[in-house]
């Protein structure tokens, strides 16, 4: 078994309600549009549920990015070095992090995710095919601060942030984040990201309503546990998956579409809706190769190394964290 020499518990312990979840629902629910971060479609079985995704022949990401890693792993680590902390930012099931640990003989791994269960599961199997590596499990929020273990505080960083998950994000949130990242990563630190790139509309829109319905069954998922954790009864039947391109924002959109007039409760507040409302549950902005460098280089991070597969479906990028200095 792996060494797991820690676990910090940032977020609600289990049976507690996260209040944050609290907030963001009810707050998100009394909009014109409403709307629900994607980050509370993670609890144990939405994780899950994103894990039966990632292996759905609609859904390209994983597996390119996959191939994008297992090429260009050893670029990475000639470029990064020996002895690095990775820090993976909304770790998931660790399925491309062996591929990236391979290559470049880490120190110490600490991955943070917002939902503990799962964390533990996939550090426990990690842990399993790296013995002799430090693994430090966060349970967090990394859209928000996050203290990290003192173990790793003198060892230099690489932040691994794969998925495209960046894109989930608006592009003012993302730089928000991405700075976030090199403000705790520090100085002379790395970043891996992956970028999902700007395609064909209906490879997108299908690559998020696939034909086994397993996208729709973890966008409603999202009802099930706001019922679950936060005294609601909304009516799981009164809702439908819907995924859209939104040309202006070059993203898909994700969307609980109501198919009849419904009202509901959710901690003890009252709501309605309209047949045809919907409830915002997700974006995945879609980036070009240029705008991804420039995304990157407004939050203090300079690309240093871009990749892409043979159908410029899928963008890696490796960057470092620049110098702060002021303009002009």
């Amino acid at each position: 078994m792996g060494v797991i020499e820690e676990i910090k518990l940032s977020g609600h312990r289990q049976g507690d309600v996260d209040p944050a979840f609290r907030q963001d629902v009810l707050e998100g629910l009394r909009e014109v549009q409403k709307a629900i971060p994607a980050r509370w479609f993670y609890d144990l079985e939405g994780s899950e549920l994103f894990e039966q995704i990632t292996t759905l022949d609609e859904y390209y990401p994983t597996r390119t990015e996959v191939g994008l890693l297992q090429r260009h792993g050893p670029d990475v680590g000639c470029r990064v070095g020996e002895g690095r902390a990775v820090v993976e930012f909304g770790s998931g099931s660790s399925l491309k992090t062996p591929l990236l640990m391979r290559a470049i003989a880490p120190a110490a791994y600490v991955p943070l995710d917002i939902s503990g269960e799962f964390l533990r599961q996939s550090s426990e199997a990690l842990a399993a095919k790296f013995p002799e590596l430090p693994v430090l499990p966060v349970e967090a929020d990394f859209t928000r601060p996050v203290h990290l273990p003192a173990e790793i505080g003198d060892l230099p960083m690489l932040g691994f942030f794969p998925g495209s998950t960046i894109g989930n994000m608006v592009p003012r949130v993302a730089i928000d984040l991405l700075r976030s990242m090199r403000a705790t990563l520090g100085s002379g630190s790395f970043l891996l990201i992956g970028f999902d790139r700007v395609k064909d509309v209906d490879r997108l829109v299908a690559a998020y309503d696939d034909a086994r319905g397993v996208t729709a069954a973890f966008n409603l998922n999202l009802i099930k546990r706001i019922n679950r954790e936060l005294d609601g009864d909304m009516p799981l039947s009164s809702f439908r998956h819907v995924a859209r391109w939104n040309p202006d924002w070059s993203r898909i959109e994700m969307h609980l579409e109501a198919v009849e007039d419904v009202s509901f409760t959710v901690c003890g507040e009252h709501f309605a809706m309209s047949a045809g409302e919907t409830i915002h549950t997700e974006n995945s902005h879609k980036y070009t190769p240029n705008q991804a460098r420039l995304l990157l280089q407004a939050a203090g991070w300079a690309p240093v190394e871009l990749w892409t597969d043979a159908n410029d479906d899928f963008l890696l990028v490796l960057a470092e964290a620049s110098e702060q200095r002021t303009a002009p």
